[in-house]
């Protein structure tokens, strides 16, 4: 396959999705990384694409399909040198003897194994970090009541309101744009929601590849959140959007490429 054609593939698939990971272009073409973000920076140059941290996004308002939550064993493993950037700023705005919520969704994890160890009272919704917690960590553990949900792995139930207060509620999103917080799942939806008005300060943890995802419902609007922390993959504009909403934002360095 020549490279004018490969990279016309990669433009293809960006018209049924915002963003394409190295690693799902690398399984889908069958080439190498390298070759992979060669083909990303001759896009970039073109105009006809944006080269972001990990992977490539299409151009905003090139993609109209209507994004689906990644299960989250196949999320987990994107853009993880950005996240663990990320939790460790996080990280930083918990002092010892706080009472924090933290959500589930891969970036809020990396957080919670940096709070492990913490003097704190942690209340989670993720299975997979209340099992990590369970066995690794020192803090007090609090956890959902509810059912299990295997995806997007977190315990909820409506029938069972949280009475936990915490002074900061972390939490990811599927996407974000100027209408606030996206999710497709409408589960999550209702259990951001929920938890929100249980902390007096709303941080999410995202990065960059989160501004191009254009998933279906509003989980909270951009005025809720008190600060958001990304990589700098940001572009202006959507610093700009963030800045115009009220939201202090962070950017950390995401580090070399995966």
């Amino acid at each position: 396959m020549s490279d004018l054609i490969r990279q016309r593939q990669i433009i293809e698939i960006l018209r049924d999705r915002p963003f394409a990971s190295v690693r799902d272009l690398q399984e889908r073409l069958g080439v190498s990384a390298a070759t992979i973000r060669r083909d990303i920076d001759k896009i970039d140059g073109s105009g006809a694409a944006r080269k972001v941290y990990g992977g490539v996004s299409a151009l905003d308002g090139a993609s109209q399909a209507t994004a689906f939550a990644r299960p989250y064993d196949e999320n987990r493993d994107l853009a993880v040198d950005a996240k663990r950037q990320i939790a460790d700023r996080a990280a930083t705005m918990v002092a010892d003897g706080d009472a924090v919520i933290v959500n589930g969704g891969s970036s809020c994890f990396h957080l919670g194994v940096k709070l492990a160890d913490r003097n704190i009272r942690l209340f989670t919704n993720s299975m997979p970090l209340a099992a990590y917690l369970g066995e690794q960590g020192k803090c007090t553990l609090t956890i959902a009541g509810g059912d299990l949900h295997r995806e997007p792995r977190v315990i909820y139930s409506p029938a069972q309101p949280t009475s936990f207060y915490a002074s900061k509620f972390f939490l990811g999103a599927q996407g974000i744009s100027a209408d606030g917080l996206l999710e497709s799942h409408p589960l999550m939806v209702r259990s951001i929601q929920e938890l929100s008005t249980n902390a007096d300060q709303i941080v999410v943890l995202a990065d960059s590849r989160k501004f191009a995802i254009h998933a279906r419902n509003v989980a909270l609007p951009l005025s809720r959140v008190g600060t958001l922390i990304t990589d700098d993959g940001i572009s202006d504009q959507h610093a700009k959007m963030l800045d115009a909403a009220g939201v202090t934002l962070h950017v950390v360095s995401a580090g070399g490429e995966p």
